[in-house]
């Protein structure tokens, strides 16, 4: 800080004196609503998030997205007596709402109901308990969504605030940080070694901060600042589990510095003081920051870690009757397509003998090994088709994982559909790929494996490898592509089947379970950029114990997994069915969301099933969404709208994620899949509107859109989206890229007039938006089986804007057995389909 005349140092010095104590209203004239954790069926993007309205700013504001069923939740921490709500609309205001409370998240009771309302501030005299307070929106007053400024809860709390707050100062001596330090005489650490005469002081400008690590989450119960005489005019008081997300437990606009103390309520390992207005010309400068926590009974953090659940079957060579174990899931699960039953097998280290484990829906097998050939079988994992009469084109949802096999015959079966992953495998033999007897197959994916064979696709229609090695490839059908693989087969797209690019561009293997010694630990590899063969033995990356996870399993609530994520925990869910009555909201950055056994999550109530911020590295694996009753706006949303922040560095990583929409019963989402981050790399998705099972229909069913990409630089390696209403894939972002993509259309269209749109009859499977001036892709094919109407001739499969930046390599389109054809292959190039032969018509090359 400059020099400053004598007589303002004693000025300073007198006001640090004479200032009365400033403290504000008593706890209980505080909203209990303020500071805590907030969630919502939508947010209309980025910048009004839940937490915007019970940050005590009216400056700030959440808003949902512009449809009428909508809500925002507080959770209050512990159950409390309401009395009042207060409701600060922006002008997208409810006209019609409830506001309701609950004692665990799930189950609702209406304590007022709002019809006509006007807008502007709405204080609504309430009786009622809870720890949840909703407002939930039954019509909008605008063609825009919901929007508060606040939303305050008034009342009588349970356990929220600590019995007793202690008087010692939690922060003293412990490890400070600060956005900007005046000089080296002035470092964040002054403001927490409890000495007066020393002091933090920030640069000359808005906004800076000044933050400390407690080293654990504690109950918050009073905040002490000291400022020197260049002080904060408005600030806050934050709080966070992370380091990264905050919450706002007081936000001051009236600073006079001097000291002053200040009554919160909330849990943190790290304390804030966010200053937005300086008082003086200079920075911010605090002699003391004293934090006060709690000695009573608080509501306690999410714990991490724990057991794995009943569904999670783990095994060692020793184990008593494991090929039984074996047998006896695979006889549940065999035919079992669309029940309920998630299991994961876990094999520890060691030698497996005579083993065969038949994999059946829903079931996955993996090694716990930190490498595949920790864990080694003498034996066979296989699939087969008995159960179909030998028909493979069902064989979805299954996975092997992290481990090695010497087939018993010198060749394993895995002749698989789609959602049917095959990673981190060491196969010391041969593999094929098609069912007993040569029937239908229709798969697949292969990656970071080695098998020293031959692979023998032989009836597989295609197959998508990356990042392999194999000793040799026998056959194709109609499409299979290959990026990253040694001793893959040459490109011969225009007389063959096959597309073969040295190596794939941008990849990260999917993050896996393993056991360092008894601790379980999930490994998270590194990025690769042009890579070619496994990144093992030596696969870079890093170790998450287990006790960073919350791990989901039966009775979990969505409630529960937002706060476990609030507070920086990452989440794996164990094997099972779990519904949603609110979204899953990712917004830190690095986060693990990790699903065993094909976990499935329904998002119930018409809500999305999970969003994911506009951040650096979040990694999805490994589980399945499948679309509720009432219809979603969107299942997984990656970045809000509008993102735009450059992850080029860590990107956003979505591996082995799948989407259903009916099939186990009816489904409706208008959008499976939207990304509006930048550089997000999709790595194996199934995205699947049923065409069999229960709750199937054109409208019964309804699901418009499969993919949309609004993001930059996103790729997508392996892409499997089949029969939406509308388009499958539709790319708006620039600089995308796609290597594999396998579609089927609609067969339940009605009629050509049912899919006709700007004079063209069908929706292409993957459209590229006129808008878009740079786009490439390879090895893509586009089947119809228009069943309900076999004389709807498609105009095409593909539809891109005809530009020197977009080129398209290797694509195809065919009619399955006749049943409706297409008329060309993209735009209006390629020869038209014909017939029921079941022949390709190519396009090698476009433009």
């Amino acid at each position: 800080m400059k020099l400053r005349t004598l007589g303002v140092a004693l000025a300073a010095m007198a006001a640090l004196i004479t200032l009365p104590l400033q403290r504000p209203a008593a706890a209980a004239d505080l909203p209990l609503s303020q500071g805590k954790t907030a969630t919502s069926s939508s947010d209309e993007n980025g910048g009004t998030p839940a937490a915007y309205a019970v940050d005590g700013d009216t400056a700030t504001r959440w808003s949902s997205a512009a449809t009428d069923t909508q809500w925002l939740q507080v959770d209050l921490g512990a159950s409390a007596t309401i009395t009042k709500v207060v409701l600060n609309w922006e002008a997208a205001y409810g006209s019609d709402y409830r506001v309701q409370t609950s004692p665990d998240g799930s189950t609702w009771t209406d304590i007022k109901t709002v019809t006509g309302g006007d807008g502007g501030t709405d204080t609504l005299d309430v009786s009622g308990q809870g720890r949840y307070v909703r407002m939930y929106g039954v019509h909008r007053a605008t063609p825009y969504g919901y929007s508060l400024w606040e939303f305050q809860v008034f009342g009588t709390s349970g356990t929220t605030t600590p019995a007793t707050c202690d008087a010692a100062n939690a922060a003293q001596g412990k490890t400070a940080t600060a956005s900007s330090i005046e000089n080296a005489a002035s470092p964040a650490s002054a403001a927490f070694d409890g000495n007066t005469g020393t002091r933090w002081a920030s640069a000359f400008s808005d906004p800076q901060w000044v933050q400390v690590d407690l080293g654990a989450t504690r109950d918050l119960c009073r905040i002490d600042l000291n400022w020197e005489a260049a002080y904060g005019k408005a600030f806050q008081v934050q709080a966070s589990t992370d380091g990264q997300n905050w919450t706002n437990l007081k936000t001051v606009t009236d600073g006079t510095g001097g000291t002053a103390s200040y009554d919160v309520s909330g849990q943190g390992r790290y304390v804030r003081i966010y200053g937005t207005t300086r008082g003086t010309a200079y920075g911010y400068s605090l002699w003391e920051v004293a934090v006060h926590t709690g000695t009573g009974t608080g509501t306690p953090p999410v714990q991490g870690g724990g057991d794995l659940g009943p569904n999670v079957i783990v095994v060692d060579p020793s184990t008593p009757d494991l090929q039984a174990k074996f047998d006896q899931v695979f006889a549940q699960q065999e035919s079992n397509q669309f029940g309920a039953g998630r299991y994961q097998f876990l094999m520890k280290p060691g030698t497996y003998n005579g083993i065969n484990a038949q994999l059946g829906f829903y079931t996955s097998v993996s090694g716990l090994g930190i490498n595949p050939d920790d864990t080694h079988i003498n034996g066979d994992i296989t699939v087969d088709a008995g159960w179909f009469n030998g028909n493979a084109t069902q064989n979805f949802w299954r996975s092997a994982e992290n481990l090695s096999i010497t087939p018993s015959n010198g060749t394993d079966r895995w002749a698989v559909a789609q959602a049917a992953p095959f990673r981190r495998i060491h196969v010391q033999g041969g593999l094929n790929l098609s069912p007993n007897g040569y029937g239908w197959a229709s798969g697949g994916y292969i990656a970071d494996s080695k098998i020293d064979g031959t692979v023998g696709p032989y009836s597989q229609q295609q197959w998508y490898t990356r990042d392999s090695s194999v000793g040799g490839w026998t056959n194709g059908v109609w499409n299979m592509t290959f990026t990253g693989v040694q001793g893959a087969p040459a490109t011969n797209f225009d007389s063959g089947p096959y597309t073969t690019l040295d190596t794939t561009p941008v990849s990260r293997e999917k993050p896996y379970l393993y056991l360092d010694g008894s601790t379980y630990k999930v490994f998270v590899p590194s990025k690769r950029t042009n890579a070619r063969g496994v990144s093992w033995p030596n696969t870079a990356g890093t170790s998450i114990p287990l006790d960073q996870f919350y791990v989901v399993k039966s009775g979990a609530t969505a409630a529960t997994i937002n706060a476990a994520l609030a507070q920086g925990l990452n989440l794996l869910f164990t094997p099972g069915v779990y519904h949603l009555d609110q979204t899953i909201n990712v917004t830190r950055a690095n986060t693990v969301v990790l699903g065993l056994g094909l976990a499935t999550i329904v998002p119930d109530n018409g809500i999305d099933a999970m969003h994911v911020a506009d951040v650096d590295g979040v990694r999805l694996a490994g589980f399945l969404i499948d679309a509720g009753r009432s219809n979603s706006d969107t299942l997984l949303q990656i970045g809000p709208s509008g993102s735009s922040a450059d992850h080029s560095a860590n990107p956003t990583t979505m591996q082995d994620v799948f989407v259903r929409i009916g099939g186990a019963g009816p489904g409706l989402a208008t959008n499976s899949v939207v990304v509006n981050s930048d550089d997000v790399v999709i790595d194996h998705t199934w995205l699947w509107r049923a065409d069999h099972g229960e709750g199937i229909g054109w409208d019964t069913n309804r699901a418009d859109y499969g993919l949309v990409v609004n993001g930059d630089d996103v790729l997508a390696t392996g892409l499997f989206v089949e029969h939406f209403n509308k388009y499958d894939v539709l790319w708006n972002g620039e600089n995308g890229r796609t290597i594999f993509f396998q579609n089927e259309k609609a067969y339940d269209v009605p009629n050509s007039a049912a899919i006709t749109h700007d004079g063209i009859v069908g929706y292409a499977a993957y459209k590229v938006a006129d808008s878009v001036a740079v786009h490439e892709a390879w090895g893509l094919g586009s089947y119809c089986n228009f069943t309900t109407d076999p004389s709807i001739v498609q105009a095409h499969g593909f539809q891109v804007p005809v530009k020197t930046g977009v080129k398209m390599h290797d694509i195809l389109v065919i009619s399955l057995g006749g049943k409706g054809q297409y008329a060309h292959v993209i735009n209006n190039t390629g020869a038209p389909t014909s017939g029921t032969d079941t022949v390709p018509s190519k396009v090698t090359q476009f433009p």
